[in-house]
């Protein structure tokens, strides 16, 4: 069996961006890119609900597309755990109020046992500093932390 990845919202919508000129965003334009292209066959697809109606928003032709890349991924259920844990980390302040959107991400990842998260919110998702929290809140619920990175971690 492979392992598992969830996709989080970030990942289609740099694959479908129209090219930047900024070169941080044009960069993981391109890592995206070639992460679906070259190693997303490696894994199995997971995503949620949430993700699929976050991609949605905006641009009819762009949202049409987003969606169309979640096709090969599998919709995991936000279900109760997945709620009761994205609001213990909102509300331990390690998420904040306005990103809960994210906690839902994390939660669902972790709940339903995702080997990886993979994702470039790097604000609310994959920071470092706010990781450590997640993965101590996270333990202290019973669950395990997905590994959670960016395209760019992966061997291009």
């Amino acid at each position: 069996m492979a392992e598992s990845v969830f996709i989080e919202t970030t990942i289609p919508s740099y694959y479908v961006a129209r090219p930047s000129r900024d070169v941080v965003q044009a960069a993981r334009q391109q890592l995206t890119i070639a992460w679906w292209t070259h190693k997303r066959k490696e894994f199995d697809l997971y995503s949620s609900e949430l993700v699929v109606t976050e991609v949605s928003r905006g641009d009819q032709e762009m949202a049409e597309k987003r969606l169309e890349l979640l096709d090969e991924a599998r919709l995991l259920d936000l279900n109760e755990s997945v709620i009761t844990i994205a609001k213990a980390l909102v509300n331990s302040g390690i998420i904040p109020v306005k990103a809960a959107e994210d906690a839902v991400h994390i939660s669902c990842a972790a709940v339903h046992g995702m080997d990886y998260l993979l994702t470039w919110n790097c604000r609310h998702i994959a920071n470092p500093r706010i990781s450590r929290r997640v993965r101590k809140c996270l333990d202290e619920c019973g669950y395990d932390m997905p590994v959670i990175c960016t395209p760019e971690e992966f061997e291009l």
